[in-house]
């Protein structure tokens, strides 16, 4: 009985949400009320599947399959310590962002709402279900649900071309990523998912080099391809932007991070006779990905797309620490392999809950300041003290600084020579780049 606790009350959690979303939807035509009401109790239920993940590091597998549409398709869950590490960071990213949303989204009018309060706990919905499923069935099924749920978010603001542009491109590749895991999992146990029959039974898939090759590569395209990485990380910088800063946080913190989960899950676990290419090669993508990222990052503009790129960067990162593992692991070196594995797992917690932060930062600052063009923004600590002390938090994480450096912010002011430069606008005035009038760049 005690057992089975952690699956209960994370199914039981999900459950919440789906309710949740639903009272939403009913409560629309009263913004204020849903507001208050609906985004702190999902916090709650945040909170809920986070102490269920807590509690699955520690207990024993957990299983529960109910009847699906055929009997040969039963919907199939299972928590384990892998799918526990990623329910808590699942549960305690969405229980800041629903505390944010309850403020965020107080402004939209009925229909607005309605839609997006459904959509928002589909989407939360979705990401648990991935988490949890134990077969190939639930595991696709969740999966939909969790890419259709993020495009209808995306296209929030579907008035504007940029925003159908930006969730057309991730829609598609979505649903390429899908088929390519589909693809796989019938390379994987294709006897077992015409039958409904759980992962275990992939860990004895009996595949020769060759198809066990082509299986890993169907999986990790399938899975980069929601991960954003090289050369599929097209619809990223522009589904991000266009998303409200809540979906972005959970998209960018979270939904990045069950294609990671994905990886672990197939091609880690399952695909256990490890070909010896496969390592450099998910090195080497994590490589581009981390370059490519952080070279772009540098030179944008827009504080959200910033952030995005900084997460293709993050999320190439990962996938270094990936490669090492699978490498490691290849040539027997059980000890590096772990190690190289916590690493990717650190990073992956890690740029979930800063990536979270700043991306809510910046949903802030585009409701305080109507803007977020950093060339064209300045002075904000003053009216925005507590937002620019979160945003400096984000910053020194996602710096790797401690917090001891935080400090130097303070050494320049506008008496010092390196504050007084010429305003693009009128070179023979000077301006200090921590407070720049707006005049200097009219």
């Amino acid at each position: 009985m005690i057992s089975c606790l952690p699956l209960d009350l994370a199914t039981g959690a999900l459950l919440l949400w789906l309710g949740l979303g639903l009272l939403g939807f009913l409560l629309g035509g009263w913004p204020t009320a849903a507001c208050r009401l609906i985004f702190p109790l999902s916090s709650v239920v945040a909170l809920l599947l986070a102490i269920a993940g807590f509690s699955a590091l520690t207990a024993p597998p957990d299983q529960l399959q109910l009847r699906g549409p055929l009997p040969a398709l039963p919907w199939s869950f299972q928590i384990d310590p892998l799918s526990g590490f990623f329910l808590i960071l699942l549960g305690l990213l969405a229980f800041a962002v629903s505390l944010f949303a309850t403020g965020y989204f107080r402004t939209l009018s009925g229909p607005a709402l309605r839609r997006l309060v459904l959509q928002y706990h589909t989407f939360l919905l979705g990401m648990g279900l991935v988490l949890l499923a134990a077969n190939a069935f639930t595991f696709l099924v969740a999966w939909e649900v969790m890419a259709l749920a993020s495009y209808f978010l995306v296209v929030t603001e579907h008035e504007e071309a940029g925003s159908r542009h930006a969730g057309f491109v991730y829609l598609l590749i979505a649903h390429l990523g899908a088929l390519a895991i589909l693809l796989g999992f019938v390379l994987l146990a294709g006897a077992a998912i015409a039958q409904g029959g759980p992962f275990s039974a992939m860990l004895h898939a009996p595949l020769d080099p060759f198809w066990a090759s082509a299986a890993f590569l169907l999986t990790f395209f399938g899975f980069g391809a929601k991960a954003g990485l090289l050369p599929l990380h097209i619809w990223l910088p522009d589904a991000h932007p266009a998303a409200p800063a809540p979906v972005s946080a959970l998209m960018s913190g979270a939904m990045l991070q069950m294609a990671f989960y994905g990886m672990l899950r197939v091609d880690f676990l399952f695909l256990g006779k490890l070909a010896s290419w496969w390592g450099p090669f998910v090195l080497g993508v994590g490589l581009a990905t981390a370059l490519f990222g952080v070279l772009f990052a540098a030179v944008q503009t827009d504080m959200k797309r910033l952030l995005a790129y900084s997460s293709i960067e993050n999320m190439g990162l990962i996938m270094v620490a990936f490669g090492l593992a699978l490498i490691f692991r290849a040539h027997g070196l059980g000890a590096l392999a772990a190690l190289a594995l916590a690493a990717a797992l650190y990073h992956a917690l890690n740029h979930a809950f800063f990536k979270g932060l700043l991306f809510l930062g910046s949903g802030s600052v585009l409701h305080g300041a109507g803007s977020v063009a950093m060339d064209r923004l300045g002075g904000l600590i003053r009216q925005m003290p507590q937002t620019a002390f979160f945003m400096l938090l984000g910053t020194l994480a996602i710096a790797g600084l401690p917090p001891s450096t935080a400090s130097s912010l303070n050494g320049c002011s506008c008496r010092h020579s390196c504050c007084r430069l010429p305003c693009p606008k009128a070179p023979s005035a000077r301006y200090c780049p921590w407070r720049p009038p707006a005049s200097c760049w009219r």
